[in-house]
């Protein structure tokens, strides 16, 4: 438990947090905060410091508008726009992900690392539920951390010098957003965004070491071709999600999940066909990776 020193009084709320984790591999809730009100230097402090500990925190029972949405991930760096498709109307750094009740596809409905294929991709993101199925819609997240010091001494040796080349336009996940791009495209369906990064990357804050390739955009490694790279990258995609380096958010009214885009992948759980389920999401500006 996390106690801040605010001074009463003010304008910025003085809270205590109390941080429970989800799973030995990554996640842990938070309570003892009210993400409506301003929050303390410290609070936010805390906040970052159990996002670097757990890698996805989540939080339960809040009512916060767009705006404040907005105010709160504003607290822990610069909020950027989604490059494919538009925001929410007078809020363009919010998106709108949803899955309607005929559709078959949720949005990203695969494991992945958001947006790799941006020469900075995000350091992280903060998603908010509007509306939710009546079961269903749970989202599953790995942690990178455990997936690179799991892989033997001599494949790691292996991957430490290679680059991963990551695109927009992988079928599998262009098929998760169509329906998003027919009705609210940002870029033209054309546009490939293409960026290459260290297969295996620094944190920038921590120090340790994670493995950053994903599925949904990395299509091979630099100097060989998509062939060349497939067994590899298969056996990698496969290892990162073994259930140990997992947790699942089961989502309800009110509930926030934010987690480190760096060191983490996640997975909508595409299981509530013939139901609706809105979230809002906002993605904080990262750095080059190294």
């Amino acid at each position: 438990m996390l106690t801040d020193n605010g001074i009463p009084g003010n304008n910025t709320m003085s809270q205590t947090l109390d941080i429970r984790p989800v799973a030995g591999a990554l996640g842990a809730e938070i309570g003892g905060v009210d993400l409506s009100r301003d929050l303390s230097d410290n609070t936010v402090a805390d906040i970052r410091h159990a996002l670097l500990e757990h890698l996805v925190i989540f939080f339960r029972d809040q009512d916060i508008t767009p705006d404040r949405h907005l105010a709160f991930a504003r607290r822990f760096g610069e909020t950027v726009e989604y490059p494919l498709v538009k925001g929410l109307e007078g809020h363009p750094e919010i998106m709108t992900v949803v899955k309607l009740e005929h559709e078959k596809l949720n949005f990203g409905g695969l494991w992945h690392s958001d947006t790799t294929y941006l020469d900075e991709p995000p350091m992280g993101s903060i998603l908010v539920a509007r509306e939710l199925p009546p079961h269903g819609g749970d989202t599953l997240f790995a942690n990178m951390f455990l997936a690179h010091e799991t892989l033997s001494e001599g494949l790691r040796n292996l991957l430490k010098p290679l680059k991963g080349v990551s695109v927009s336009n992988l079928p599998k996940v262009c098929q998760t957003r169509q329906a998003r791009m027919d009705d609210s495209a940002r870029a033209a369906p054309e546009t490939v965004l293409t960026a290459t990064h260290p297969v295996v990357r620094t944190h920038p804050e921590s120090g340790k070491k994670a493995l950053y390739v994903n599925g949904a955009h990395t299509c091979r490694f630099e100097g060989l071709s998509e062939e060349e790279s497939a067994p590899l990258l298969e056996y990698l995609f496969e290892h990162q999600t073994r259930p140990e380096f997992t947790c699942r958010f089961r989502w309800e009214p009110g509930s926030i999940a934010f987690w480190d885009n760096r060191a983490t992948q996640h997975n909508p759980v595409n299981d509530y066909h013939g139901h609706k389920r809105v979230m809002h999401r906002i993605t904080l500006a990262g750095d080059k990776p190294s």
